[in-house]
């Protein structure tokens, strides 16, 4: 039986060695190497002695003293004595023998297992210290495909000509006859409607493995030798899915397939999924910059500079519009994301700090030029030059209506728009579109409100590559400040002509003479735009929030910029006909109502439609006087109010002085403790009577000083009279104030309820809240009322159906008590309001008809051009040889060319309703940029993208004789036959309008 210290050593070593190890004195007496079951002769041993010898050798030469020392050391070990017991028990495998790297083979003579193994632990750690982290393996992972990335784009090109010759993503690989294959693996394929296991074949030629799988429709998941791969057509799907329905994230995708393929959800399925994602998509952006490059449309800000077709495609010979350009923008704080940061920690202060980021390292960049970047962005910001903005101060921003607007809206608030979101990183977006809808430029809002800095550096970036346009935003009339305040911006702004403005439905928030100014309706030029897209853009793009709160930055971008790219391709290009033709309808449907004008001038008396200017600019000048009080009047209110506190406390006091004490009964008696609780509160009533009245007499002494008054004021004076009438002309000022702001509630939550995609429940809510603020509104009418008769003269009152129907806040302003009566100004009655709006609609309605028949000959010639202009570059390549590069060229003209039947049908059937005036004629373009064939050198391939590339000569334009070597290909059917249905229609008088 093994002794007690060998069972301990038994239970306590099993850990640490699993084998039975022998001494090399006990290897050295056997006399024999024994090698499986095969006993070697003498001369083999001798061999084997010799090499083993000449391998010592080399291995001692090659190491240093220390490592020398060290394994001499460990050679020098101590015969151990074991007892019989333990010793037959090692032998036979029963326990294991516990032996010191220190000669000493138990722990009475040793140190114990724990301190030795710790003791070796920390000897590891300070020789070889693990410096690797988890937060740099995405970018260990993106540094290791970044290389592959050009080959796997050339693969990918040569792979989607081979399958468009066949069934497209339909088709199924097949190795060619007579490919040498260099080698086979197997490898996990994950498809739409299966997982398998199947043959990786490495071709001659292929120079990396993510090729060979590139080329047999898969996508890898990892840079080096991967074992599983998904294929092209599944991650195709999946592209064009969540761009359908953004709020499909890969979690729920890679699930679904889960639940297709019959198998379990794994963890890791989500991550090579979503690796090999952004592989085909870095794969993808490298195949559109060439095709780009290729076009000569890789200048800077070239997609800028052609974003819209129909207002950056100007023509020769068309007519000039006051405002060539509109765009609009405005901040979405539904797209923010999350940091993921360490837990914060508190100061000494009490104040939390934010911790550390934890996020992992990741250096790429979303692909197109969309965004601005965060440097240019923040170039613009108040503190961040001093020199630059040493002179730009808000003091100076303030005029005679611009406190009123920024009370009613909250961006305009430094106090909220600066302060900064804990636990976010990116707080939203700030996006700018043109008036049809197309993506100008997008920003990200970085823990911060909506600041200044914003529109100032997307106000500065438009006006630098697009030159003269306006620009609507909800708080317009502090933009057009900050833009002239702006040291930098102001001259360029200037010298471009820009022109801020106040969009249609924000105009109903803000007040009367700041509409004047900056709403739609009275801006010369801008047709009856309303410049409100973003808000419909972002009812689209909030869906996006659900798969980027919590995403990389990268991922983020990279979600946000291609679902832009497919709105603009797919969404507003394919809609802009529609677009352009409602417009139209609407601009004829309030031209019809020209003869209603004149009949409502007739009954008004007004001779001329030039009076309706001059009622404007009364309107203006008297409300103007409306808002500022004087400083004088103010403090005259303020005495007055503080005399009337005076009085007040002066008969509060008299009245608790001259109250008899209580009587107070004896000690004894049972009512004594309730009377000394009565005599407290009366002399505590005392005391605070005689604070206030000193109080209120201070405030009055403080007035008469400031107001040098000499004589304090009483009832029966003049002064006191003439205060009166102020404060209570102040009581129905703020009475109209409150009535107000319900009204203007009331519109926003009815438009809400109304607006379609709004659900059943929240109408429901909102219907209630209408209700309650109904009886608000009501109540708000009577004090209203109760204000208005008390004024001298009594003001008009109001009735709740009269109110109701108000929609602009000129109807609240005018009530308002100005320094003279406006009560029989024609300008100031419902029906002469009623007249000068429709005149200000007619004169846009003429307008934006002007801009329209501009816009729909643009698009006409543009469409012309386009289809050209990619027919010849696609033949072009094709002769230099570049087929794969052919055809990415020849998808992009079918991508834009399915619009174009439809597009064609809806203009003719345009041009066949009454009242059109434009022309379906095609142009010739002055930008020479986008059609014209590109020079290219023969003898040279096309660099890379990454490298730097020459500016690319243009040889002629689209419309120049050039065409005719190639006017006998059947490429230019299709380009031509748009011009053909146009000329048929024209002669026919629409025959094919009723085309749908």
């Amino acid at each position: 039986m093994p002794s007690v210290r060998a069972t301990r050593n038994r239970t306590s070593a099993t850990s640490s060695s699993k084998a039975i190890r022998t001494s090399a004195s006990l290897r050295q007496k056997s006399g024999r190497v024994v090698s499986g079951q095969k006993t070697l002769k003498s001369t083999a041993i001798r061999v084997a002695q010799e090499e083993e010898a000449e391998r010592h050798a080399q291995r001692l030469q090659n190491m240093s003293r220390r490592q020398r020392r060290e394994l001499e050391q460990l050679q020098d070990i101590p015969e151990v004595d074991f007892d019989d017991d333990f010793e037959d028990d090692v032998l036979h495998g029963r326990a294991t023998a516990q032996i010191s790297h220190e000669g000493d083979a138990f722990a009475r003579e040793a140190r114990t297992n724990a301190e030795l193994f710790e003791e070796i632990r920390q000897d590891q750690r300070k020789q070889y210290p693990d410096k690797r982290t988890r937060r740099n393996r995405t970018q260990i992972q993106v540094d290791a495909f970044a290389p592959q990335l050009e080959r796997m784009a050339d693969t990918y090109m040569d792979w989607s000509v081979e399958i468009g010759e066949e069934d497209g993503l339909a088709s199924t690989y097949r190795l060619p006859e007579g490919t040498r294959v260099q080698g086979i693996r197997k490898v996990v394929v994950v498809d739409i409607f299966a997982a398998s296991r199947e043959d990786l074949h490495f071709v001659a030629g292929d120079a990396l493995e993510a090729c060979s799988c590139i080329r047999q429709g898969w996508i890898p998941s990892s840079p080096t030798t991967p074992t599983a791969v998904v294929t092209i057509r599944a991650l195709e799907i999946f592209r064009v899915t969540r761009l359908r329905c953004p709020r499909l994230g890969i979690q729920a995708f890679v699930r679904a397939l889960c639940d297709i393929h019959g198998v379990a959800p794994r963890p890791w399925l989500t991550t090579q999924f979503s690796v090999a994602f952004d592989v085909y998509l870095a794969v993808r952006a490298i195949v559109d910059r060439r095709v780009q490059v290729a076009l000569g449309r890789h200048t800077p800000n070239w997609r800028l500079k052609n974003a819209c077709p129909a207002c950056l495609y100007p023509l020769q010979g068309e007519p000039t519009l006051k405002i060539p350009i509109m765009a609009t923008f405005d901040g979405n704080n539904s797209l923010s994301r999350s940091d993921l940061c360490e837990k914060s920690e508190v100061d000494e202060s009490g104040a939390w700090i934010q911790g550390a980021s934890k996020a992992r390292r990741d250096n790429r960049v979303a692909p197109g030029d969309y965004y601005i970047p965060r440097e240019e962005v923040n170039r613009w910001a108040k503190d961040s030059g001093v020199d630059v903005m040493k002179s730009f101060a808000a003091e100076g921003l303030e005029d005679e209506h611009d406190g009123a607007c920024r009370e009613r809206w909250q961006n305009m608030k430094e106090s909220v728009t600066s302060r900064a979101y804990g636990m976010y990183d990116e707080t939203g977006i700030f996006l700018c579109l043109c008036r049809h809808g197309f993506v100008l430029v997008v920003e990200d809002m970085v823990k911060s409100g909506e600041l200044s800095k914003y529109a100032l550096s997307v106000t500065a970036h438009l006006l630098k590559v697009l030159g003269k346009l306006a620009i609507g935003y909800d708080i317009g009339c502090l933009l057009d400040k900050l833009v002239k305040a702006h040291p930098e911006l102001s001259a360029l702004a200037e010298e471009k002509g820009f022109k801020a403005l106040v969009g249609a439905f924000h105009g109903h928030g803000h007040n009367r003479l700041c509409g004047i100014d900056y709403l739609m309706t009275y801006v010369e030029g801008v047709g009856l735009e309303a410049l409100e897209g973003c808000e419909s853009f972002f009812s689209k793009s909030n869906a996006l929030a659900s798969t980027t709160r919590h995403a990389s930055r990268f991922h983020r971008q990279q979600a946000i910029t291609t679902y832009l790219k497919h709105t603009d391709t797919f969404d507003t290009y394919s809609g802009l006909v529609s677009l352009l033709s409602s417009k139209y309808r609407r601009a004829l449907e309030i031209r019809s109502t020209y003869q209603t004008l004149r009949q409502a001038m007739r009954e008004l008396g007004v001779q001329s439609r030039d009076e309706f200017q001059q009622w404007r600019e009364k309107e203006r000048a008297h409300l103007r006087t409306l808002s500022k009080e004087p400083v004088q009047e103010t403090l005259e209110m303020e005495y007055y109010q503080k005399l009337v506190n005076l009085r007040e406390a002066e008969e509060n006091t008299s009245v608790i002085l001259s109250a008899p004490p209580p009587p107070i009964p004896a000690e004894a008696n049972a009512d004594y403790a309730e009377a000394v609780k009565t005599t407290r509160r009366l002399e505590a009533q005392r005391r605070h009577a005689l604070e206030l009245h000193e109080r209120a007499l201070k405030a009055v002494q403080d007035l008469e000083i400031r107001l040098l008054i000499q004589r304090r004021w009483r009832p029966e004076d003049a002064e006191w009279r003439a205060a009166a009438t102020l404060v209570s002309h102040r009581r129905y000022q703020r009475t109209l104030d409150n009535l107000q702001g319900l009204i203007i509630a009331r519109m926003f939550e009815l438009g809400k309820c109304n607006m379609s995609g709004t659900g059943y429940k929240l109408r429901k809510h909102i219907a209630k809240a209408l209700q309650a603020r109904s009886k608000a509104v009501k109540a708000a009418i009577d004090r209203y009322n109760e204000a208005a008769r008390a004024m001298q003269p009594p003001k008009p009152t109001l009735e709740w159906e009269e109110v109701v129907e108000y929609a602009f806040l000129a109807d609240f302003d005018l009530l308002r008590e100005g320094r003279e009566d406006i009560r029989e100004e024609k300008w100031a009655q419902p029906a002469g309001r009623a007249a000068m709006d429709q005149h200000y609609k007619l004169l846009r309605a003429d307008e934006e008809i002007q801009r329209l028949n501009v816009e729909i000959r643009r698009l006409v010639t543009h469409m012309r051009d386009e289809e050209k202009f990619l027919t010849r570059e696609e033949g072009r390549l094709q002769e230099e040889g570049k087929g794969a590069l052919a055809y990415q060229v020849r998808l992009l003209r079918e991508e834009r060319g399915r619009f174009t039947e439809r597009h064609t049908a809806q203009l003719v059937k345009l041009r066949s309703i009454p009242g059109f005036t434009g022309s379906l004629t095609p142009g010739v373009s002055i930008s020479r940029e986008r059609h014209e064939p590109v020079a290219r050198n023969q003898d040279t391939d096309m660099p890379p993208p990454s490298t730097p590339q020459p500016e690319l000569e243009s040889t002629q334009s689209g419309d120049d004789d050039g065409d005719d070597d190639n006017s006998g290909d059947e490429d230019y059917d299709l380009a031509e036959a748009f011009l053909n249905i146009i000329r048929i229609s024209q002669d026919s008088g629409g025959g094919v309008s009723d085309v749908t």
